[in-house]
């Protein structure tokens, strides 16, 4: 029987993200768009093809001025399309156009197709159990990061 080294799952873990993260950024780059665009396109198709450009700058958690030429790239490849909300003109909001619709629906395929990778051999069970396990993870992590 194999001695546990707890020393090995932070790192274990963290190579596992990191291969992960790789894998899937190798798929997205097929399709001229930098993970970071592809991010925000999966959003705001999450939030029905529109959301207010602070929320899009919350969730990418970075400045606004880096998030304004994030957005300015994707404006600029027709992804999506910038305005000004008619109830607040302070208020931003982005939208996403077919072109960037297209777009998410294939990287929405090229993910389902890496984490199929990820897993692959793993029995229904054993996918639930590590799922179950890294939720208890992150949710100890969440708990720490407040203490």
């Amino acid at each position: 029987m194999r001695q546990e080294d707890p020393r090995r799952l932070g790192p274990t873990l963290g190579w596992a993200a990191q291969m992960a993260k790789c894998a899937m950024d190798a798929r997205v780059s097929r399709y001229d768009v930098t993970p970071v665009q592809t991010h925000v396109l999966m959003y705001l198709h999450q939030h029905g093809g529109q959301a207010p450009q602070r929320e899009v700058t919350e969730f990418l958690r970075a400045k606004p001025s880096t998030v304004n030429g994030v957005l300015d790239r994707m404006e600029e490849k027709g992804l999506v399309r910038r305005s000004v909300s008619g109830q607040d003109a302070r208020r931003r909001l982005i939208t996403l156009t077919d072109k960037g619709a297209e777009q998410q629906a294939r990287f929405a395929e090229s993910f389902l197709a890496s984490e199929e990778a990820l897993v692959r051999g793993f029995s229904p069970e054993e996918r639930e159990t590590l799922l179950r396990l890294l939720d208890r993870i992150v949710e100890n992590l969440k708990e720490e990061l407040k203490a």
